[in-house]
């Protein structure tokens, strides 16, 4: 029988190599993308440019390519979060604060609409948008993302919610605060990194969905880039993988900003225990 710590030992060195595999898995692809960029004869193979070149981000740096297709996206990604935000925390309030037999019901059904495809109800979608005129609108189109997108929302923001002591809208009350300013000027400030996480989550879903704003959306010049990507393939399997490359890049570029600017906020905690204490 061997000794435990050498056995140990054999399970962490290949809990460590699993681990180092999946890694490597998920930075190839990436590795690619930013040689693939600088490569003007860009292959499926990753492999370092003979002569790094800007070439193709001078290609896909064009109104019709990347700025009207990005500020399409923004438009539409951003004003769909904004109403998934909104809906999110006047929808979760009630149900972290009022006890009642029919919450838990509630949230189950609202988790089950999350488990229903999409491609099962695009078909009554597009006819209900067509009879009330939102058929190949940016706004129609935000509406129904952040609809989409609103039942796991609802969820996260009720579990941070319900990190913020009730004790501290009772202060505010007796302040002679509302409850809607009670959440607007006292939870909503103490639950900013939980805000922060719904926000990057909703934007980071809607950035990257492809399906509905293809239904839905018909103008070539109202696509977002998550649809206009698709021009960088052409018939008979060629595909421009240098330009493809360096447009990804363009493309992710607005998301990793947003993690950026909000990553400094989501390092609070609702450590709030002691706010009602004395």
């Amino acid at each position: 029988m061997r000794p435990l710590p050498a056995r140990r030992t054999r399970q962490r060195l290949a809990a460590d190599a699993a681990l180092l595999a999946v890694a490597a898995g998920f930075c190839v692809p990436l590795v690619w993308l930013l040689l693939a960029s600088a490569d003007a004869e860009a292959g499926l193979t990753v492999r370092a440019p003979d002569r790094p070149t800007t070439e193709n981000f001078s290609a896909v740096l064009t109104d019709e390519i990347t700025f009207t297709p990005v500020l399409n996206s923004l438009l539409l990604c951003g004003g769909a979060t904004a109403v998934t935000i909104v809906c999110a925390t006047l929808a979760a309030y009630p149900l972290s604060r009022f006890r009642s037999r029919l919450t838990r019901p509630y949230l189950l059904g609202v988790l089950f609409t999350t488990c229903l495809p999409i491609t099962a109800i695009m078909v009554p979608v597009y006819g209900l948008f067509v009879r009330v005129d939102l058929i190949d609108t940016l706004t129609g189109t935000a509406l129904f993302m952040a609809t989409a997108q609103l039942p796991f929302a609802i969820w996260l923001m009720k579990n941070f919610m319900d990190g913020v002591p009730s004790a501290l809208e009772e202060a505010a009350w007796t302040d002679g605060a509302s409850r809607l300013q009670a959440l607007v000027r006292v939870v909503l400030p103490l639950m900013g990194p939980g805000v922060g996480v719904v926000t990057i989550y909703s934007f980071i879903m809607m950035w990257g969905n492809f399906f509905v704003p293809f239904m839905l959306l018909l103008s070539p010049d109202r696509l977002p880039a998550s649809v206009s990507i698709f021009t960088f393939f052409g018939n008979f399997g060629q595909v421009a993988y240098g330009q493809l490359a360096a447009f990804s890049i363009l493309y992710s570029t607005p998301v990793i900003l947003l993690y950026a600017l909000i990553s400094r906020r989501l390092g609070g905690g609702f450590a709030l225990g002691g706010a009602v204490k004395g």
